[in-house]
């Protein structure tokens, strides 16, 4: 995200009243990207009405059963490269102890990413990123924008239907992050960033 001129994103969201505090409070803010489209969907995808503390566990379980070791990194607190998309897609999930839409969900997932019918990058556009991410089983419209907003880097990706955004923002959020445009996704930093801290 570092082609961003965070002044202007910061001087477009600070128009809103809303986040006219938060903006001041932590100028500069990015949306933290990821090396690993696949990782950070199938994290994404174990979060889903769970708490962090929860999906990072269960993350550190599917790493630990299905990654691959490598020996000698120990020492920083490493183990395992994460699990690849054909062995999560090929993988008896059961030992998770996921539900099972949870884990079809994962493994609908990884079978787009192994054969290549689904692209995590900038170049695919929003909307049908959003599109071919919600048509896979147990991914919704929450799932796919944050997997958007991180994975693909798409600035304006909006997941609307979060319960903190929803808190803060009211019954539309929607509504209210229209006038955000093209920052949605800085938006939606900015007020779990405030509630973080």
């Amino acid at each position: 995200d570092l082609d961003a001129d965070p002044k202007a994103v910061d001087r477009h969201l600070a128009r809103d009243p809303r986040l006219r505090p938060l903006v001041r409070a932590r100028k500069g803010l990015r949306v933290p990207g990821a090396v690993d489209a696949f990782e950070l969907g199938v994290r994404a995808i174990l979060g889903q009405q769970v708490s962090v503390a929860r999906a990072t566990a269960l993350a550190g379980t599917l790493v630990t059963a299905f990654g691959q070791p490598v020996p000698g990194i120990g020492a920083l607190g490493l183990t395992h490269l994460f699990a690849r998309p054909a062995t999560i897609a090929a993988a008896d999930l059961g030992s998770l102890g996921l539900p099972g839409a949870r884990i079809r969900a994962l493994q609908g997932f990884a079978e787009a990413m192994a054969t290549g019918s689904i692209a995590l990058d900038r170049a695919a556009g929003l909307d049908d990123a959003v599109e071919a991410l919600c048509a896979l089983p147990g991914i919704g419209p929450w799932t796919a924008h944050y997997i958007a907003m991180r994975a693909c880097a798409e600035r304006d990706a909006f997941p609307a239907s979060d319960l903190v955004i929803r808190r803060e923002l009211g019954p539309d959020p929607g509504a209210v992050a229209e006038a955000w445009r093209p920052w949605r996704a800085y938006g939606a930093m900015h007020v779990w960033s405030a509630l973080a801290h």
